[in-house]
């Protein structure tokens, strides 16, 4: 197993080098409904939608407060091994013996003080908005043992009216462990509200990235006014 290497000179670095490249990917890190508040550790789950996941999770750990993990296939860890410099962590889903220990370390790490863990149910990239979710049975197993809070998070790559995309997050009813069924409903339902998104109304911005050609230009018409 690869442990997550939070920390060092290397880690703010890399901190503040994602924040920018998000910055400059995406006009914004949006999120409709509460997200809840540090303190006791929890499991966050949600689709696995895009390459810029694992970015875009790095700047919501920022917007909510969280100390965050992230439970990551080992053979993709190893290829993006910066990822463990912002908290991820490896499991190699077929090998059990590899999967236990994994699990013991999440919960450890769930003991910590605003504690977060991310997991993708779904195990690999999806199209989003392509129903039913097929979820793995490793989230249902990590909540029972780690017997925390659990928040589904829907996560949208989106365009609407403007040059670059925006990045949704509709956030969930928070449960306590519960059968698989229970993750895929949560999951599944803020999804489809999501889906059904046609505009920012009722999203709060939690994260301003840059401009587009028509913002820019919009503005120096504005300040010449």
């Amino acid at each position: 197993m690869i442990p997550a290497a939070k920390g060092g000179p290397f880690g703010w670095a890399l901190d503040r080098y994602i924040g920018w490249k998000f910055r400059s990917a995406f006009r914004g890190l949006w999120v409709r409904g509460e997200l809840p508040p540090a303190g006791p550790g929890r499991l966050v789950y949600l689709n696995h939608a895009n390459w810029w996941d694992g970015f875009m999770l790095h700047q919501l750990s920022r917007v909510a407060g969280w100390d965050a993990y992230c439970l990551m296939d080992e053979e993709n860890l190893r290829r993006y091994r910066f990822l463990a410099r912002i908290g991820a962590f490896s499991i190699r889903r077929k090998d059990a013996m590899s999967s236990i220990e994994s699990l013991r370390y999440a919960k450890e790490l769930l003991r910590r003080p605003r504690a977060a863990l991310y997991v993708f149910p779904e195990g690999e990239h999806r199209p989003f908005g392509e129903l039913p979710l097929r979820l793995e049975r490793g989230v249902e197993m990590l909540a029972r043992v780690a017997k925390v809070e659990c928040v589904p998070i829907g996560v949208r790559y989106a365009f609407f009216e403007h040059e670059l995309p925006d990045v949704l997050l509709e956030v969930g009813t928070p449960h306590p462990p519960g059968p698989l069924s229970v993750f895929q409903t949560g999951l599944e339902t803020v999804v489809k509200r999501l889906m059904s998104t046609t505009s920012l109304e009722g999203f709060t911005r939690k994260v301003s990235g840059a401009r587009g050609v028509a913002e820019r230009w919009d503005a120096a018409r504005g300040v010449q006014a």
